[in-house]
């Protein structure tokens, strides 16, 4: 390619609305296009790369595995299954993991684990209380349980079985469930994603776990962006010292290789057995070592410190960037994943960071979306801010659209 040229796609489906450039290849936090421009990634394939880029500990690991074998049936045991889901149940405090490639498919098989549970004990059409602003996939049935109308458009009828409430407020959860003998489960993530970095507040999470004991459903936490030591802890809800009965994990499991995991305590454990759920790619030894391999680098070189210094750091350093402006509404998360909410759309951010250098994204239309790899530093902060507060000032200062 020239330096000039952009890349484009004209055989790929129109799926996404993308910023016109192609990454080659990257280096710790930094990446550089087929252009040779170089931006330093506060994005990190959506909270996907913890290790970054090319980390020297991974990818000779993964070059390993790659002689050894890729791929193997569910038909026969995978050792590095059992390897990472003893690893996996004794961070989380839980006993048993099922694998699978993506999120969405660990939110599909937490929601098939909730269904049988509530049939095993003979409840004809079991209901899922689900959230206000959640985003568990694009499946129909995790689509379904999403709170997000815009990208639920065209895709109806949605699957029935949804209870929906607003985020951390008791007594709305209680009065939408009152008296309904349907219920099994509540479903949310500790701290949306896409749905604008909105936290569950720690003493929420306590009353919803009380709230499932005394009622006998299922706590279904969705970790699959907030989990994995993004916010200084192995699991975002640990931080309200609870434990779920089932627990979604993907993204930055595998630091870019594909994996999902159903990570399920003693309640839930039990409800799947032969039949009833499975997967082709899921488990595979690949990424069953990408995993095993993430975790063993993240303790090696305290990345979980790591993301909740380094996350307030830049935590505080946007709030002293943006003080006194009430068109910064407000600047929230942990560890590193972190969102900037604006009073206006600023979707054209995505593209006009990555001008300058920075790749970030905008989600729920006006929150600017930061979740890099866990290795970034005070100083790779630093640039993040010395990048963003001119943008968003300048984007601030300009004629809001009508």
């Amino acid at each position: 390619m020239t330096a000039a040229a952009e890349p484009t796609s004209p055989h790929v489906m129109n799926t996404y609305g993308r910023v016109p450039i192609a990454l080659s290849h990257g280096q710790g936090v930094r990446v550089w296009d087929t252009n040779g421009k170089q931006y330093l990634d506060a994005l990190g394939g959506i909270a996907v790369n913890t290790l970054g880029h090319n980390h020297p500990k991974l990818v000779p690991a993964l070059q390993d595995q790659l002689t050894k074998i890729i791929h193997s049936s569910n038909y026969y045991h995978v050792p590095g299954q059992e390897k990472l889901a003893a690893k996996l149940t004794e961070l989380a405090g839980m006993t048993n993991a099922f694998f699978c490639c993506t999120g969405l498919e660990a939110n599909e098989a937490a929601i098939k684990l909730a269904r049988k549970f509530g049939h095993d004990k003979g409840i004809d059409k079991p209901e899922i209380v689900v959230y206000e602003k959640a985003f568990h996939g694009r499946s129909i049935a995790t689509l379904s349980a999403t709170g997000n109308t815009k990208v639920q458009q065209g895709f109806g009828p949605l699957v029935e079985g949804f209870i929906r409430v607003p985020l951390n407020d008791i007594a709305a959860l209680k009065a939408k469930t009152e008296g309904n003998p349907n219920v099994v489960a509540v479903f949310f993530e500790t701290i949306q994603g896409e749905g604008g970095v909105n936290p569950m507040r720690a003493e929420y999470l306590q009353q919803v776990r009380k709230l499932c004991d005394e009622r006998d459903w299922l706590l279904m936490i969705d970790e699959v962006q907030c989990g994995m030591g993004r916010t200084g802890k192995w699991f975002a809800h640990q931080w309200a010292g609870i434990v779920p009965d089932v627990m979604p994990l993907a993204k930055g499991l595998g630091s870019g290789v594909p994996i999902g995991a159903v990570v399920a305590g003693p309640k839930a454990a039990g409800i799947f057995g032969p039949g009833n759920h499975g997967t082709t790619f899921g488990g595979n030894p690949l990424a069953m070592r990408a995993g095993i391999e993430t975790i063993r680098i993240m303790e090696e070189e305290g990345l979980l410190e790591n993301a909740a210094q380094v996350g307030a750091h830049l935590k505080q350093s946007l709030a002293q960037a943006f003080e006194g402006m009430a068109q910064v509404k407000d600047i929230r998360g942990q560890g590193l994943m972190i969102g900037v909410e604006l009073d206006r759309p600023c979707g054209v951010l995505t593209a006009r960071a990555a001008e300058r250098g920075l790749l970030l994204s905008v989600t729920a239309d006006s929150v600017i979306r930061m979740v890099p790899s866990l290795i970034l530093t005070k100083a790779d902060a630093d640039e993040i801010v010395a990048i963003l507060a001119p943008l968003v000032k300048e984007f601030l200062a300009e004629p809001v659209a009508a």
